[in-house]
């Protein structure tokens, strides 16, 4: 899947602020070579001329029109992907210095689930943003962050925002690594988000098979009661049900999945422990 495939109607959702404002920015160069190319197209066309509109639209070809609820999802799915880059641009700047191993890690996210286009254009968009926080400046651009996070709580679920909270998680622990300025940066989105900081710490401590860090996983003290370590499981299995973020699209749910599968092995090392 191509970043220009979602353009319009990313755009079209913007509620405008700094977020559409952040947003036109970093993806203009990616609409100016969507139109580039789509000109090209209807130059080599050797059929009747048709706009891309009508092209999209008709029973007879490559695309259907949307439902409205189709639509409505697809903007969703849009939406989480430009917030993903955008946060994602802000940890991987967070200690000062662009590393190579959480640049591959997002590439590598983006070419193995939507493919060679989206990571190029992904990897551009990085750039742009990167781009921008130098020209604004680290306190007039974490104004605008905080802001925009604002806007993507306003428009997502709970278990939506945090998926990217654990993206951004899995970012910070890419280069073996985890600077403590990661780490506060990613507690400040969160709370931003309207999600508790605390779950910054649950899941930088996802996929150790360390009996003390499947604890930190759940949230609760080794002296903790079973029913109290029960609940603390229920709690975190529900918030990160891979079902929840299912309108996202299959590769969101993929990702949710392979957090859900961590959680669920933290789990059972404290209940192969405790006797469960």
């Amino acid at each position: 899947m191509a970043f220009a495939k979602w353009i319009g109607g990313f755009l079209g959702l913007l509620s405008g602020g700094f977020f559409g404002a952040i947003a036109g920015y970093a993806l203009g160069y990616v609409v100016d070579d969507f139109i580039s190319n789509r000109t090209d197209v209807a130059k080599t066309d050797n059929g009747p001329r048709t706009s891309y509109r009508q092209r999209t639209s008709t029973g007879g070809s490559r695309r259907t029109t949307y439902s409205q609820h189709g639509t409505q999802q697809e903007g969703e799915r849009n939406s989480y992907l430009f917030s993903l880059l955008l946060l994602s641009s802000h940890i991987i700047m967070a200690d000062q210095k662009i590393m190579h191993s959480e640049m591959e890690y997002v590439r590598r996210t983006l070419r193995n689930n939507f493919g060679a286009d989206a990571e190029t254009q992904g990897n551009e968009i990085l750039l742009r943003l990167f781009e921008r926080h130098k020209q604004q400046g680290t306190t007039l651009w974490t104004i605008q962050l905080k802001q925009c996070c604002q806007q993507i709580a306003g428009a997502m679920s709970v278990e939506e925002r945090l998926q990217l909270i654990a993206f951004l998680c899995e970012i910070a622990k890419a280069d073996g690594t985890v600077a403590q300025r990661e780490v506060d940066e990613i507690r400040n989105i969160a709370t931003w988000l309207g999600i508790s900081p605390d779950e910054v710490d649950k899941l930088l401590h996802l996929g150790s098979n360390k009996i003390e860090d499947a604890y930190k996983v759940l949230g609760v003290s080794p002296d903790a009661s079973d029913d109290e370590v029960k609940k603390a499981y229920r709690k975190m299995a529900l918030q990160y049900h891979p079902d929840k973020v299912a309108t996202l699209g299959d590769d969101v749910k993929a990702a949710a999945e392979k957090k859900f599968k961590e959680i669920n092995a933290a789990k059972e090392l404290i209940w192969l422990a405790r006797g469960l």
